[in-house]
């Protein structure tokens, strides 16, 4: 069980120890079902390859610190964010956490296509934890800071366009006050009014001493709003420590692709 809430010490948000995730995947270039039954008669398999997304981590989250994580893609990065959401069950070691999850991990993950969206904020507050009064006492804060244009919060989330799931999605995560609030990416969507808007309530949520965990390509926002950050490339930890000196050796890496001479053999 990656849970396990009685033996994390009181002053932590969240431990990851010695996490591994691996999984395989398709290297077949086609698929069909006919390829897998002549495959299947001859006693052959599938091709595939171990893919090891995260490579026997650890790390320590304080109770109200507001940690980035950034990397290059396929880094581990939101395999991480989902292992710690108990979402991505770890291949080896654990994650433990302190304190009730909020997550915005993937944009409308979670939506019930078929509902409005007034449904779904009450089924993401009852996912969440939330009774339905207290859900109703929320409901119109939520909508108001959505923002979204008149009448289709009663209309399918199917007929919604990516930024107007972004904005529901956002005001549901960080309306139900959370311990720890989870995101991935969720800055980097919506116009430009309502990034401004979510940046702001970022803000807030940090000043009002949450712990927060951010993933984001966007390294300005990460040096804004957080107090550590952690550099995750090919599924191991390159460097963890200030904004500041993180996100410099970060960009230099970029430009030049040579990571530091500490792990020249990484």
């Amino acid at each position: 069980m990656p849970y396990d809430y009685k033996k994390i010490p009181a002053n932590l948000a969240i431990s990851v120890q010695d996490l591994s995730i691996e999984y395989k995947v398709n290297v077949e270039n086609k698929v069909t079902l006919k390829n897998l039954l002549i495959r299947s008669t001859k006693g052959e398999r599938t091709k595939t390859k171990d893919v090891k997304a995260l490579q026997k981590i650890s790390f320590d989250i304080n109770h109200g610190s507001v940690v980035g994580i950034i990397g290059a893609n396929g880094a581990g990065k939101s395999s991480l964010m989902r292992s710690i959401a108990g979402i991505l069950p770890p291949s080896d070691g654990r994650v433990i956490v302190n304190g009730k999850v909020s997550t915005l991990l993937a944009l409308g993950v979670g939506f019930n296509q078929a509902l409005s969206g007034r449904d779904n904020i009450i089924l993401g507050g009852l996912a969440a934890g939330l009774s339905r009064s207290e859900i109703e006492e929320k409901m119109e804060e939520i909508i108001n800071f959505a923002a979204l244009p008149e009448g289709f919060i009663d209309l399918p989330v199917r007929t919604y366009s990516s930024g107007m799931y972004s904005r529901v999605a956002f005001s549901v995560s960080t309306a139900l006050n959370p311990d720890i609030l989870l995101l991935d990416e969720a800055l980097s969507t919506g116009d430009a009014v309502f990034k401004e808007k979510s940046f702001n309530k970022m803000r807030e949520l940090c000043k009002s001493a949450r712990t927060i965990v951010i993933v984001s390509h966007g390294l300005s926002t990460i040096e804004a709003l957080c107090n550590e950050v952690i550099w995750l490339e090919k599924g191991k930890i390159i460097k963890k420590g200030s904004p500041e000196i993180v996100v410099k050796e970060y960009l230099e890496y970029l430009k030049i692709g040579k990571l530091p001479t500490s792990l020249e053999d990484f």
